[in-house]
């Protein structure tokens, strides 16, 4: 069985905010995207590192899960998701580990997932699912800008409470690879560049927070009228991102 971060989920009101900030300032290009059960999502692809989605409520009941995230907690990050070939095994290791997931849902054969509730996992919601084949590359929204220059989704920082219990979670559960590690951080990475940095912080609401996501240019350096740009659009999808140079730097 393997599992890998496939990407990062934020929930917003207003997508347009997310295409400027991750299409036109970070260089990420369309993947694919699609209605849901209440919720429309896309996905944005980088040079390296795991994917971005957006997720905005539509309508109907199915809707009430975003729409109570959004009206708590504004625009920002909602999940973690882990693509594993193995959703039982995953299952089985989770209640092993003293775990409880929720929302299982195994019915459908292309799509079978499961969540731990931020209570669980460090203050943010996990989903795990179990994926046959990838969907279809579609068309662009038609506000989806052009693209900037590449980058790499170089890092997310994770702040949490519990830091043994955390790395367990990542190591243990979410075959994080062990890449460093010291008293108050922990750096875990998956194939592709796919990185998630542990950080111990008291006091933080239901045991964690993002702390912050980290993108590099692939070639040559951010203006500082990227820079701005980001800064603003971030602010208001609930994220602090930090923008380094050529990748690796």
């Amino acid at each position: 069985m393997t599992v890998v971060l496939d990407h990062l989920a934020i929930g917003t009101p207003a997508l347009t905010d997310g295409w400027e900030l991750f299409g036109g300032v970070l260089g990420g290009t369309w993947l694919y995207g699609m209605d849901s059960p209440g919720f429309w999502w896309g996905q944005l692809e980088f040079a390296a590192g795991p994917k971005i989605e957006l997720m905005t409520p539509t309508s109907g009941p199915d809707a009430a899960f975003l729409e109570r995230f959004l009206a708590s907690r504004g625009a920002g990050p909602h999940h973690f998701n882990f693509i594993v070939t193995d959703i039982e095994a995953t299952l089985a290791r989770i209640r092993a580990f003293g775990l409880e997931p929720v929302g299982v849902n195994l019915a459908n054969p292309n799509w079978k997932e499961a969540f731990l509730h931020p209570r669980s996992a460090h203050g943010i919601v996990i989903q795990v699912a179990q994926q046959a084949g990838s969907p279809r590359a579609d068309a662009p929204p038609a506000e989806f800008p052009q693209p900037g220059p590449a980058t790499s989704f170089d890092l997310i920082e994770h702040h949490v409470g519990d830091l043994a219990g955390a790395r367990r979670l990542f190591t243990e559960i979410l075959d994080g690879r062990l890449e460093a590690a010291g008293p108050d951080a922990v750096e875990l990475t998956w194939p592709g560049g796919k990185r998630i940095r542990l950080v111990r912080q008291d006091g933080l609401p239901l045991g964690g927070a993002l702390h912050h996501v980290r993108f590099a240019r692939a070639e040559g350096a951010f203006s500082a009228q990227d820079r701005e740009r980001a800064g603003l659009l971030a602010k208001r999808l609930g994220l602090t991102v930090e923008l380094a140079g050529s990748a690796g730097s």
